[in-house]
């Protein structure tokens, strides 16, 4: 027997992540480390938890190992619960076969059964791949005082940056009239966040009709949310103010990274009413070496320093031996920078290690491209890593020859 909910959270964190290269060979672009100890996809489980959402599906597909371990029972963010808390739901063979997520929309219809054990009066869709804090308790409110079908939460973007989102024209109240996806001459700058809120029985036969549609995409952007507008549906546009970006390129990590530091006065990390939850790695205190010298840093519990860190971002385990320098960098859970080795304007991932007298990237400048190290690489003494390289392993046997 399942409790009723009012509001259940169906997370999409299945996709590939193709733009960040090598940092998602191996995982799900949600598990992605960010910001020293947190993964991408904490924001979105935190702000369920802080918005009083205690039901949470979590949709996975590509390379979902990592992710599926870093959930885990939900605990470190208050979901481990007998009644709802968090679900890892997977693509599965049922009685017509197995089939990939096909799409947005798709992914959420097969999981159909899975929201209707919660008969939820409304279901809230997401993303797992954006760094923001939102109350989306106070969305379904407006949700609920517009008597909505749909509610979509739209960002203010610049006029001339517009063309590149999903832009929702809508009237003085909110009311949305007009979808159009990328439009080169854009009539409003409300772009979509890609945040729904439905009210299920709606969306429940839009889904199912969706499917049965020949040729369909199965993607909210392109069919259901047109759909819905072209029926007529009660569509509104819920303004959001406050950080958000979109961390699925590797320029928009490595700035998001970076906004930590102090140079976006809309990212705080430190708002106890608001706290972002991540499952902890349990590391003892940072060492910081006599001779060490750390200027506007993160450094992450387990970390020792013996070199130079300027303006970067070091996570947990992280080893800087005396005489290394690295600035303007993201470098993830245990990497190893050796004695003399030199990295700038760069991102390094997991258990990777740079050898003695190694230079990776180039100092940060106009026309100069971050480089990116792949996870679990170890990178000869004294080889030169290029600025804006992608090393996976073997791209580092090419330069290795």
């Amino acid at each position: 027997m399942f409790q009723k909910k009012e509001c259940v959270a169906m997370l999409l964190a299945g996709g590939q992540g193709s733009r960040l290269y090598t940092l998602t060979e191996k995982t799900a672009k949600p598990a992605v480390p960010f910001g020293g100890k947190y993964r991408i996809i904490d924001f979105t489980l935190s702000n369920c938890v802080n918005s009083g959402i205690d039901t949470v599906g979590v949709l996975t597909q590509y390379q979902p190992l990592q992710l599926n371990e870093y959930i885990g029972t939900g605990q470190p963010w208050d979901l481990d619960r007998n009644m709802g808390g968090v679900s890892v739901l997977p693509p599965y063979q049922g009685m017509k076969g197995a089939d990939w997520y096909k799409g947005t929309a798709n992914a959420i219809y097969q999981n159909l059964d899975f929201l209707d054990r919660y008969d939820p009066e409304y279901v809230l869709v997401l993303s797992g791949d954006h760094i923001y804090k939102m109350d989306y308790d106070a969305m379904l409110q407006f949700h609920k005082e517009k008597n909505a079908d749909c509610t979509i939460a739209v960002l203010t973007v610049p006029m001339e940056e517009a063309s590149r989102f999903g832009i929702m024209n809508a009237r003085e109240d909110g009311e949305i009239f007009e979808f159009e996806e990328k439009p080169k001459q854009p009539k409003s700058n409300k772009a979509s966040m890609g945040i729904y809120i439905f009210t299920y029985k709606k969306l429940r036969q839009y889904l199912i009709d969706d499917e049965n549609t020949p040729g369909s995409s199965n993607d909210f952007g392109k069919n259901i949310i047109p759909n819905m507008l072209n029926a007529g549906e009660k569509m509104y546009a819920y303004p959001f103010v406050g950080y958000w970006k979109d961390v699925g390129t590797i320029s928009s990590l490595w700035e998001g990274n970076m906004d930590l530091l102090g140079e976006h006065p809309n990212f705080n990390l430190y708002d106890r009413s608001w706290r972002i939850f991540f499952r902890s790695t349990g590391n003892p205190p940072q060492f910081v070496g006599e001779d060490a010298k750390i200027v506007n840093s993160i450094i992450t519990e387990g970390c020792e320093i013996y070199g130079t860190v300027e303006n970067s971002v070091l996570f947990s385990g992280v080893y800087v031996a005396p005489g290394a320098v690295i600035r303007d960098s993201v470098i993830m859970n245990d990497v190893r920078v050796e004695a003399g080795a030199t990295v700038d304007y760069t991102i390094i991932s997991t258990n990777t290690t740079i050898g003695e007298g190694a230079v990776v990237g180039a100092p940060k400048a106009e026309g100069v491209g971050i480089a990116v190290v792949g996870a679990e690489l170890s990178v000869p003494a004294g080889k030169t890593i290029p600025a804006g390289e992608m090393v996976n392993a073997a791209k580092l046997e090419q330069l290795s020859k």
